[in-house]
């Protein structure tokens, strides 16, 4: 059984469709299914094909079908609505999805949010433990986070894979019950994990 997380492309523009297709179908934790040029057949395709992590133009759903959205992430709250940003879009809007790929992101940087962003779903599926202390790995790994480093960055620097530094980051959201990078870096500042100064 494949642990690869499903992606559904959702895009009008054929050139970036195929461009997204080929970069992400390279990653090894991605699979890539059949696109989609329009929200016709959405709900067909979300049932069919089960996709962890949906890519989504937020111009195909315009104002009026913005309710779409809210009640998709309702009936699949496993699955990441990720939005692909290359034009002007409200951050009001920006807002309802679980994260942004803008296109002039860096090829290697976009599975990597993807993968972040369907990661930190399955955050709150994880059952709960006693043990909330970071180890060793988890505050290393925390440090560089505080650091500003991409997950790639800090799989090199401490020589383990990608997989490896978001499952890190899984149990350091979940034992922190923090999310963004700014309150990891003050909750790493607080407990004297950095020098004030390194930020």
């Amino acid at each position: 059984m494949s642990n690869r997380k499903k992606v559904l492309i959702a895009e009008p523009s054929w050139i970036i469709t195929e461009g997204l297709v080929k970069i992400l179908g390279e990653s090894p934790f991605l699979e890539i299914l059949p696109p989609l040029h329009d929200v016709e057949n959405l709900d067909g395709r979300l049932v069919a094909g089960k996709p962890d992590i949906l890519l989504l133009n937020p111009t195909l759903l315009p104002y009026a079908k913005r309710p779409v959205l809210s009640s998709m992430m309702q009936e699949y709250p496993r699955m990441a609505v990720v939005a692909l940003v290359y034009q002007y879009v409200e951050h009001t809007v920006l807002r309802l999805y679980n994260g942004i790929v803008d296109i002039r992101e860096e090829r290697d940087h976009i599975g990597e949010i993807l993968l972040e962003c369907s990661s930190s779903l399955v955050i709150s599926d994880i059952s709960e433990d006693n043990s909330y202390e970071l180890t060793k790995r988890e505050t290393d790994v925390l440090v560089l986070i505080a650091k500003g480093l991409m997950n790639k960055e800090i799989a090199e620097k401490l020589n383990i894979s990608i997989h490896t530094v978001i499952s890190h980051r899984k149990n350091i959201t979940r034992k922190t019950n923090i999310k963004s990078v700014a309150g990891l870096a003050m909750y790493a500042l607080m407990n004297n994990l950095i020098e004030e100064g390194a930020l």
